[in-house]
């Protein structure tokens, strides 16, 4: 349908794994076309805007890799209606290893959703990720009488997000790589 607002939801840890483990390192994944990727989401639907979440990386770690990071946050910045949402990094310790994990982006992605499905400000919903968690938020956002489109991956998906969103689409891996630049 033509006139069926869209916004999109991006999980960013998500898609930079799958994205990372899809490339092995044979594409830089500062490459990757988000405009392109859009396209072929969104298709001739009228395309609002796009939430990408994600967390700044700790610039004491390393300093190298926090500054690419920037460098693709002012990319994603300058993509028309593009959201970068920041969430935070947080420290943890695994038995002797140090680890830094993605917080509360799951929950931000979740509260926009529903909360913007209230507001009647979309019809569909593309929800980017492999995550299960947001099953409980793809049923409010449906009580609204809102669609939620998931999108999953060749090598990952959500069985349980699959069965509950009124449509998916399984990204194959040649398809992520037609929106490499």
């Amino acid at each position: 349908m033509e006139n069926e607002r869209i916004i999109i939801f991006i999980d960013g840890s998500n898609l930079y794994h799958i994205l990372k483990k899809i490339t092995r390192g044979s594409k830089k994944l500062m490459d990757f076309n988000f405009k392109k990727f859009i396209k072929s989401l969104i298709g001739e639907r009228k395309f609002l805007e796009v939430y990408y979440y994600t967390a700044p990386l700790d610039r004491k770690k390393d300093k190298e890799t926090y500054i690419k990071q920037q460098k693709f946050f002012e990319k994603l910045r300058k993509i028309p209606n593009f959201k970068l949402i920041l969430c935070r990094m947080q420290k943890v310790k695994i038995g002797n290893k140090i680890v830094y994990q993605v917080k509360e982006d799951d929950i931000h992605l979740a509260v926009d959703m529903v909360r913007l499905a209230y507001k009647n400000v979309f019809d569909t919903a593309i929800l980017v990720s492999s995550d299960g968690d947001f099953v409980p938020a793809v049923k409010a956002v449906q009580e609204t009488g809102k669609n939620v489109e998931n999108i999953g991956f060749e090598i990952k998906f959500s069985y349980h997000l699959k069965q509950e969103c009124d449509r998916f689409r399984r990204l194959k891996k040649g398809e992520l790589f037609e929106c490499f630049n």
